[in-house]
């Protein structure tokens, strides 16, 4: 049997999604270039991520996209996901910056292991300025 293009993405997750969607409605699709594209990411935009499926399922398959593409499967509990608190912002900006300082990038590469002087700079500072945090949270914990 012959497949027929249903739909064309540029971005192999949004063409999994779609093709998820299609599942849950009873219409088969595959996802085509998946290799070809993860292998090379900039292959996406030149190739396109089709959707291929039974030409008698496509118009019906079609139809379901443009429908969910104007939000009318959308629900009202929404999407969007709070803010987090200022606790944890400052954890995650503190390690991500102590990550750096101490050369995480270098982490499960072949480089060599060494730190440089810049790096025993950064961990330092790092370590000042979260040994301090620390220090006036709980000055703070215990004056409360």
């Amino acid at each position: 049997m012959s497949l027929v293009e249903i739909a064309r993405y540029h971005d192999v997750y949004e063409a999994d999604l779609a093709a998820a969607f299609l599942a849950s409605h009873d219409i088969e699709v595959s996802v085509t270039e998946r290799f070809q594209t993860t292998v090379d990411p900039l292959m996406q935009r030149a190739l396109g991520i089709r959707l291929m499926g039974r030409p008698d399922q496509a118009a019906r398959a079609r139809d379901l996209l443009a429908r969910a593409g104007t939000g009318e499967f959308a629900t009202d509990e929404g999407d969007d996901l709070g803010r987090p608190d200022a606790t944890v912002r400052t954890a995650s900006r503190g390690l991500a910056l102590f990550a750096f300082a101490a050369g995480a990038g270098f982490v499960g590469t072949s480089l060599p292991r060494r730190f440089s002087a810049f790096q025993w700079a950064g961990m330092a500072v790092v370590g000042t300025v979260l040994l301090l945090t620390l220090v006036l949270w709980l000055v703070g914990i215990l004056n409360a």
